[in-house]
């Protein structure tokens, strides 16, 4: 009889616990709102401002543009030379080559910057450039 009442009272338990657990996942669910939305967005829109969305740049001959790390920059008009550190220039993914200090910017490959330590592009004449990530322009 002892052993009757034992094994219950553990079968009550257990279901104790499964109920507790799936009232608190309800409650959470409601509370955090549905993925995507603005109560719950998947990433913050600053975020998205800086980093995932290309921006226009028109630099005036001698302007520089100073990239930080993980900036993505793309010459679509006019004449720009590479700024390199003494750790080295942008990459040029199009061509598979790390450019060099004063090299000439072929338009339309993409530049990646992998560290912040001065690696830009300065304008030679008036440049359009597309920019996705961090910069300042001197």
């Amino acid at each position: 009889m002892r052993r009757v009442s034992l094994l219950i009272l553990s079968g009550l338990l257990v279901l104790a616990l499964l109920a507790g657990v799936l009232v608190g996942r309800f409650a959470l669910a409601e509370t955090s709102g549905t993925p995507g939305t603005e109560t719950d967005p998947l990433v913050s829109k600053s975020y998205v401002d800086l980093y995932a969305q290309w921006q226009i740049v028109n630099l005036e001959p001698g302007q520089r543009l100073m990239a930080q790390a993980g900036a993505e920059i793309i010459l679509r008009a006019g004449k720009a030379c590479v700024i390199a550190s003494p750790a080295g220039g942008p990459a040029d993914v199009t061509a598979g080559r790390d450019l060099g200090q004063g090299l000439a910017l072929v338009a339309n490959h993409l530049l990646i910057v992998p560290r912040s330590d001065g690696r830009g592009v300065e304008a030679l004449t008036r440049t359009v450039l597309m920019v996705r990530g961090a910069f300042t322009i001197q």
